[in-house]
């Protein structure tokens, strides 16, 4: 069942960076600007902090009255992420979080079953919702899983969310990166084929700096003067 957690509280670090290299990095808010605009169907974050992060950016979402969807699979929903990006913007955390529809997976299976039947059912009720995906492959590296049923049903599990994004439903995964030397890493780079757009978080002292690693050649920020642009491109301030 898909439920509003209760609020608690902990607050985000983020990070600050400035480099005169490719490609640019921007600040979590700078992107959001963009994609409230265009959202891309799947889009991905990886990097450090996405359980604070993606919970603030439910609570933009919320701020913004879109039907949000979480599906937690990394049981790293902070909602006091969401009473802070609430406090910030003079709303009422309460009726952010109560826009809030939350459902947690603690085994692959389960996350199969919530990224396929379950979320159709569930959109079926709502009016074009954002849905976030909060570790995705997290359930998928228990390694008392077999492996010969590990890649079958993540498989199954993106199908469906394919299935939903075709219909115009944006996707905003988070996912804390495996280390190459992961006998699953493969997931990783599957989610990174995946995603239409990805984006790596660093954190730091002055808030969520991004790095695009993956997606469309000029990716604007709006009234901002900036781009987001791929490797060999120049970024234009």
């Amino acid at each position: 069942m898909l439920h509003t957690p209760p609020p608690r509280f902990l607050t985000p670090n983020a990070e600050h960076r400035t480099p005169d290299y490719l490609p640019l990095a921007l600040s979590l808010d700078e992107v959001l600007s963009q994609v409230e605009f265009s959202p891309p169907t799947r889009i991905l974050f990886g990097g450090e902090g996405i359980g604070a992060i993606s919970s603030y950016v439910a609570g933009w979402m919320a701020s913004r009255r879109i039907d949000v969807i979480v599906l937690d699979g990394a049981n790293r929903f902070d909602p006091y992420a969401v009473s802070s990006f609430a406090r910030k913007e003079c709303l009422s955390p309460e009726g952010l979080l109560k826009s809030i529809r939350i459902a947690r997976a603690f085994t692959c299976y389960q996350m199969a079953t919530l990224m396929g039947e379950k979320l159709q059912n569930a959109i079926g009720r709502a009016q074009k919702p954002w849905v976030i995906l909060l570790g995705p492959i997290t359930t998928f590296l228990d390694e008392d899983i077999p492996e010969r049923e590990v890649r079958p049903l993540f498989e199954r599990a993106l199908r469906g969310v394919e299935f939903l994004a075709e219909k115009g439903i944006p996707f905003f995964l988070f996912q804390a990166m495996l280390p190459s030397r992961s006998k699953r890493s493969y997931l990783t780079k599957r989610l990174f084929q995946f995603s239409h757009l990805v984006l790596r978080i660093g954190l730091g002292d002055e808030g969520p700096r991004v790095t695009l690693e993956k997606g469309p050649t000029g990716f604007e920020i709006p009234d901002s003067g900036l781009r987001i642009v791929n490797h060999g491109e120049q970024a234009e301030h």
